[in-house]
């Protein structure tokens, strides 16, 4: 696969955007999708939105559709099997026109998809074409926050969410049409609120809190004891800024980062002195440094420059920093290099452990509910202790803690479910 950071130089226009306009409408039928199905469909909504309502027709390189997902493979037999349920699940809407007026519509998600000669073509119906362009209601989805999701739920309940953080609440929702929006609707199983809450609610609320820009908390309403309606109280994530500053396709699609990168300076630190001082200043002091002469280290000059502010105008600016100061430059230069190593190599690990876990989620799908339960039987029997069997009960087949038992268990059942 070809590199991934060769591939997002060439994105343009809406792919560089980074957010794509969600309709509500679309938002709330999209429940039963999958992670992997939910995060091509914002991506593709993404690439479409620009001529929505002009081409009748969309296309993007397949593999850029893929590393935009986060799933670096060449399995195409996945790409296409996603698709086709793009193109199989039914979008559903129930809202007031222009003119005050009730209107439902339904449609699937999308009309057509095809790849061909690593080209993918999709389209939609006009009808909701104009629904998902609709400037007047939609949520901005970050297509770079999605990747920090492992589980269909937790996007699902953020791509919910989200919209209403101006206002602080999403308002009541019946459990109903909370379940719906879950993509659980129809469960037996979730029909009961203490599974609903155990395995939809606390895990989908955890995830959101910890991978996303926004924290929320869920509120209950009863009728005598039984929980009828649930909301989510909304606010900002205090720790924004992390995922600012880790949103590293779009800072790295920044000329100041290539630039910075073409001096010698490593991609941490780029990003680094990029989220710490901003594009003008860090080009400043960059233009600062490229008009000294006799400069023997340009990494520790700038560093330098941009720690104390050098100006054009200082008379008495030495030439070069002190030998000190360079030799600290470059060692921190080589922690932040090592740094990325070590994160590059987390960060694969991740991405490897949710393609998994995508696999098991789907695995599991496909089995009719006796199955679901003997599978789970047999797994907790080959447990060794409390703590891992009492995650297991906690967690299903999403528990981290016995994701690699897991694994092994299913590739078992399924020898080439992971090749």
């Amino acid at each position: 696969m070809p590199d991934t950071q060769t591939d997002m130089d060439s994105l343009t226009g809406a792919l560089r955007r980074e957010t794509v306009k969600k309709n509500v409408a679309a938002i709330h039928i999209s429940g039963k999708l999958t992670l992997l199905q939910r995060k091509l469909s914002n991506v593709l909504l993404l690439n479409a939105y620009d001529a929505l309502t002009s081409a009748q027709t969309h296309t993007i390189d397949a593999r850029t559709l893929a590393m935009m997902v986060g799933y670096n493979s060449n399995d195409f037999d996945t790409l296409r099997a996603s698709l086709r349920a793009l193109a199989e699940t039914v979008a559903e809407w129930d809202m007031l026109d222009e003119q005050g007026r009730q209107e439902w519509g339904v449609s699937s998600l999308l009309s057509f998809a095809k790849l061909k000669n690593g080209i993918c073509e999709y389209a939609y119906s006009p009808a909701l074409a104009q629904k998902l362009y609709d400037p007047k209601i939609y949520a901005l989805i970050n297509v770079q926050i999605q990747r920090n999701f492992s589980s269909g739920h937790g996007l699902a309940l953020y791509e919910n969410c989200y919209r209403f953080v101006r206002t602080g609440s999403t308002g009541w929702l019946a459990l109903d049409v909370f379940r719906k929006l879950m993509g659980v609707d129809g469960s037996d199983y979730y029909g009961s609120f203490k599974h609903l809450n155990a395995k939809i609610i606390k895990p989908a609320v955890a995830e959101v809190n910890k991978s996303s820009d926004i924290l929320i908390e869920p509120e209950f309403q009863k009728k005598g004891r039984t929980v009828t309606d649930i909301r989510f109280l909304i606010k900002g994530n205090p720790q924004k800024a992390m995922f600012e500053i880790d949103d590293e396709d779009g800072v790295r699609n920044l000329t100041i980062y290539k630039t910075l990168r073409k001096q010698g300076v490593s991609d941490r630190l780029a990003r680094q002195w990029i989220s710490e001082h901003g594009e003008d200043y860090v080009r400043e002091k960059l233009n600062y440094v490229k008009g000294k002469d006799g400069v023997k280290s340009t990494l520790g000059f700038l560093s330098a420059a941009l720690r104390d502010n050098y100006q054009v105008s200082e008379k008495e600016m030495p030439v070069d920093p002190e030998p000190a100061v360079i030799e600290a430059a470059k060692r921190r230069a080589a922690e932040l290099e090592l740094q990325d190593k070590e994160y590059e190599a987390r960060a694969a690990e991740r991405t490897k452990r949710a393609r998994r876990l995508e696999i098991v989620e789907e695995l599991v799908s496909r089995r009719n509910p006796t199955q679901r339960d003997a599978d789970k039987r047999l797994f907790l029997s080959g447990l060794d202790n409390d703590l891992d069997r009492e995650h297991f009960r906690a967690h299903g087949w999403r528990s981290g803690l016995n994701a690699t038992k897991i694994f092994e268990f299913w590739e078992e059942l399924e020898p080439d479910a992971f090749t």
